[in-house]
């Protein structure tokens, strides 16, 4: 994400003097999709997951809807592995840096100055200069994302003349709009690279439909637990997790009958589970469901095939996004809860991670499409936000918007990035398994 303010504008706790802009990049994601690495979700409320697409598309594959994610807050997956989630952070920083190298290269190609290049936001911990006298490497306290920042001639430290070509707001707006928006388009291309080098390697995953929908996992003194009801589990008598979400929901205090099939049994059993009564009415049996399917790999035998099946892969993938985001803001009242930060996306990698490490491929692409999808909206503190202020200046003929009404937007929307940011990583990292234990 791309965002220019002046050094008095800039929110990173202290307050540096330097003479720059910033471009920062930040996580706060709610979509709805639909993957093959994970299919979790909770019996307590309709497929609530963290990012959730409706796959619909037709790859060299079958791939039925599924959820991925967060399922409720309870049951957010807990940081148990420290492997797994040096994983996914790992994936998190990529695309972080991914995103501003865009920002960087972009700007460094056209020869336009730049002063700093930061992961994360606030005070520093770690930094150098390369090279002497030229741009300063960081890494920064706040893991909100990170910027890219430019020099301000209006600023009293730097010693670049005003009127220098190769400062950033005196370069054409062509100039400016391609800066902007190569974030965007690094994420998009690394989001492409990484499925295109998925179906080289690991292959991509082919689900088989089986019947009925899988108990991964059921939470001890529940409703299910009680009744006998075990992880690994299959539910025969319901077709789908959204129809066996619904009877549960349906019938608080009432006792309802499951055909379940289980591993090392011939015939059938036949359980009744009687529906916790939830705080807002609904029936809960505090069980993770999912799709019954068989999962096995298709690989890429040359450079075309692989092509061709990446292309498909993300142009699903991609429709996917646009449609989640779409129905994030068209129920917004419904899903702004289901808004999350960097610790539940670590959180959601790390279960990636744990249960098939070549799931963090889709993992990273479908992030870096939230990511620029997100990161397009005609917002404040957003890409989307400084081209519709691109655009504007374009309309007026070139004229500049005045830089004290520039600030102001500018500053308003950091801040509600940052506030934002901070809130989020507070609620997810409070929702946390191991937390809620302590």
């Amino acid at each position: 994400m791309l965002l220019r303010v002046s050094p008095q504008a800039q929110l990173h706790p202290p307050t540096p003097r330097g003479c720059y802009a910033s471009l920062p990049l930040s996580f706060a994601l709610s979509h709805s999709t639909s993957l093959s690495f994970s299919t979790t979700t909770s019996s307590s409320s309709p497929l609530p997951p963290l990012l959730l697409f409706s796959q619909t598309h037709n790859p060299p594959r079958s791939h039925p809807p599924c959820a991925f994610a967060s399922p409720s807050p309870g049951l957010l997956p807990s940081l148990e592995s420290f492997q797994s989630v040096i994983e996914a952070t790992s994936v998190l920083t990529a695309i972080i840096v991914v995103h501003e190298g865009g920002h960087f290269l972009a700007a460094t190609l056209q020869g336009i100055h730049v002063s700093k290049f930061a992961i994360g936001f606030g005070p520093v911990l770690a930094r150098f200069v390369y090279p002497k006298g030229g741009v300063e490497y960081s890494v920064r306290a706040f893991p909100l994302g990170g910027f890219v920042a430019f020099p301000d001639a209006e600023d009293p430290d730097c010693n670049i003349p005003a009127d220098d070509p190769d400062l950033l707001r005196n370069r054409p707006v062509v100039d400016r709009v391609f800066v902007v928006s190569a974030g965007v388009a690094a994420n998009i291309a690394f989001a492409f690279f990484l499925i295109f080098a998925q179906s080289l390697t690991t292959g991509l995953p082919v689900q088989e439909p089986l019947p009925g929908v899988l108990v991964p996992d059921v939470r001890p003194g529940s409703a299910a637990s009680r009744s006998g009801l075990l992880p690994g589990d299959i539910v025969l008598s319901s077709p789908s997790v959204s129809d066996l979400v619904d009877i549960i929901k349906s019938n608080p205090e009432k006792s309802i009958s499951l055909k379940i099939q289980r591993g090392g049994l011939t015939d059938p059993l036949d359980l009744k589970i009687v529906p916790d009564l939830s705080p807002d009415g609904t029936g809960r049996i505090g069980v993770q469901l999912s799709p019954n399917f068989r999962v096995t790999r298709l690989k890429a035998k040359n450079l075309a095939e692989a092509t061709n099946f990446a292309t498909r892969e993300f142009v699903a993938l991609t429709g996917s996004v646009f449609e989640g985001l779409k129905q994030t803001f068209l129920n917004f009242s419904q899903s702004a809860e289901k808004v999350s930060g960097p610790v539940a996306i670590i959180a959601v990698g790390a279960e990636v991670a744990k249960s098939s490490a070549d799931g963090l491929f889709q993992f990273a692409a479908v992030i870096n499409l939230n990511l620029a999808a997100m990161n397009l909206l005609p917002l404040p503190a957003l890409d989307g936000g400084t081209l519709a202020l691109l655009l504007v200046e374009a309309v007026r003929g070139g004229r500049r918007i005045p830089r004290e009404v520039e600030q102001v937007i500018t500053s308003l929307g950091v801040s509600l990035v940052v506030m934002l940011g901070l809130f989020l990583i507070v609620r997810d990292t409070l929702n946390l398994d191991f937390i809620k234990m302590l």
